[in-house]
């Protein structure tokens, strides 16, 4: 059986950085199962919610993925180029209307119809940020421009059109290894998405 928390309670909080987000120090007496008190500090980092989509063509077994610059990447001893699925933040906006936003953005397709699939907590541990899963099908009569994201957000990517075979095999030899991308492909393959394409 679970145990749960009797309480949390914050007792100081600290801004450490409010720049492009927010970053905070936050020292916080929790009161464990046992009953007994423990006090720790955290920093936690808030950067919004956001909303990813995994677009995909039945008829053509394909998706769209994208690929742009991750500065973390690159501090991490990698070269900073990152296949993922097109994503972006709230910006104030229902996750509905910013995910057919920053599908026109970043890959150039216009989509009306997209379904909600779950949500999930990216980070935990210290970021605020909880995703909004989409689905969308996608047809060549959709697009109506090359996309490529925000030139003045810096945005600069490139748009890829996959066969879905060839993701997963990317995705097996760790050339695909974004956390959304991975869950959005390995909800694929378990509903079966690619499944009664159109003759």
């Amino acid at each position: 059986m679970f145990k749960t928390p009797r309480s949390a309670t914050i007792i100081k909080e600290q801004i450490l950085s409010d720049d492009w987000y927010s970053l905070k120090k936050y020292t916080v007496d929790y009161q464990r199962a046992d009953g007994s008190h423990q006090t720790y500090c955290r920093e936690v980092y808030n950067k919004g919610d956001g909303v990813t989509v995994f677009l995909f063509n039945r008829t053509h077994q394909s998706i769209i993925l994208t690929r742009q610059f991750r500065l973390p990447l690159m501090i991490q001893g990698e070269s900073g180029l990152l296949i993922e699925t097109a994503a972006g933040l709230l910006e104030g906006e229902d996750p509905i209307t910013r995910i057919r936003a920053e599908i026109e953005e970043e890959t150039g397709y216009r989509i009306e119809q997209v379904q909600k699939i779950f949500d999930a907590w990216m980070s935990p541990g210290a970021v605020t940020e909880k995703l909004h899963f989409f689905t969308a099908e996608y047809s060549h009569h959709d697009r109506i421009h090359s996309g490529g994201g925000l030139h003045e957000e810096g945005e600069d990517i490139e748009v890829l059109e996959l066969p879905f075979q060839q993701a997963l095999t990317m995705l097996q030899r760790g050339e695909i290894n974004d956390a959304k991308t991975i869950m959005l492909l390995q909800h694929a393959v378990i509903n079966n998405l690619f499944a009664h394409a159109p003759e």
